[in-house]
């Protein structure tokens, strides 16, 4: 595989950033309004996190004391100070809190509140009454949010306890995958690999994998092992070769790339002489598709670029695909994947 350079895509990420700077440390998620007008413009939880979740990611996280204490106050001043969670109307609130803890962990700072409204999910009844409870049928990846999501908060705020831990990755133990590797036996084994018709015949395999995802960078965090991986292997190589990842994988800006990648990177750690050449072989075909299009952006007017937040999943993809391909994506820096130094994204 010859090299492919990406700098001039990640130099112009940073003006990007920039772009959506309010001031007083406080960043919009989106530039401007779409057709529907559903988009709430102005400082938002996902462009405070996104722009210091980008930043970090690019090597440019680097501020003066002034600029960081501002972008910290900013964050932080999103929290509901009664129940410590952090809301924002596009995704579940458990999702938010454990976003906006991560981005602030990059600042080596917490939330200012307790999350109170978490803690109930350290007792172990209330935790697997939450993990059951979730839909795996039909909505396994969106609802991977919360199941993910409660770990990633309480771990990131550092409310998290010993016990929590064990009853959290001892639920993952025990409902393991063996069809796809990923969790919840029984579901993605009658689910097809990509249908229109999900909601009758249950959520498409790339779903689970989606949903996977969060779980696994839990994994990943607290070096829990996979229970299956082979399978993961297996699940993410024939999902790519059947084209069976959705009509806008490496078509547009957003999280499923790094999703499918990392799922496929990470096992192949874990096992690295299990179909390697394949996998290697889908990773290098991969690269090619999503820089092809990544390339011909224009950063300055593409809708996708301009939500922080789908930008962040894209530059997520972009580490991980640099540190599966050693010496094969060129940039001025090494990105680096902020999974990498806690979980959630």
């Amino acid at each position: 595989m010859e090299k492919i350079d990406i700098s001039r895509f990640v130099r112009e990420l940073k003006a990007v950033v920039e772009s959506h700077y309010l001031g007083n440390g406080a960043y919009c998620r989106w530039l401007w309004q779409n057709e529907k007008k559903t988009r709430r413009l102005g400082v938002n939880e996902y462009g405070c996190a996104d722009a210091a979740n980008i930043l970090y990611s690019i090597d440019e996280f680097v501020c003066s004391d002034e600029d960081r204490r501002l972008r910290i106050e900013a964050l932080q001043s999103l929290q509901n100070p009664d129940t410590g969670m952090f809301t924002e109307e596009t995704h579940h609130t458990i999702h938010t809190t454990a976003h906006c803890a991560g981005a602030l962990e990059l600042f080596n700072v917490r939330p200012k509140y307790p999350i109170k409204g978490l803690r109930k999910y350290l007792k172990k009844e209330k935790l697997y009454e939450l993990m059951e409870g979730l839909d795996w049928f039909v909505n396994p990846w969106s609802q991977s949010h919360l199941g993910a999501g409660v770990y990633a908060a309480l771990a990131n705020s550092g409310e998290a306890t010993p016990e929590f831990c064990e009853d959290y990755f001892a639920w993952f133990r025990e409902n393991a995958d063996s069809v796809t590797g990923f969790w919840k036996p029984g579901y993605s084994d009658v689910s097809p690999w990509f249908s229109d018709d999900h909601v009758n015949k249950g959520a498409p395999r790339y779903y689970f994998m989606a949903g996977g995802f969060h779980y696994l960078f839990n994994h990943e965090h607290a070096h829990q092992p996979m229970p299956y991986p082979e399978r993961v292997i297996d699940t993410c190589l024939e999902m790519y070769s059947r084209k069976a990842l959705g009509a806008h994988f490496c078509a547009s800006i957003g999280f499923l790339e790094v999703d499918w990648l990392y799922c496929l990177n990470r096992a192949c750690r874990q096992r690295p002489t299990y179909r390697a050449e394949e996998s290697i072989a889908a990773i290098e075909d991969f690269a090619v598709a999503i820089t092809d299009y990544l390339l011909l952006l224009d950063t300055e007017t593409h809708d996708g670029v301009n939500d922080l937040h789908a930008l962040f999943g894209t530059v997520c993809a972009l580490a991980e695909l640099q540190a599966a391909l050693p010496g094969k994506i060129v940039t001025d820096k090494p990105l680096r994947l902020v999974l990498d130094r806690r979980p959630f994204i």
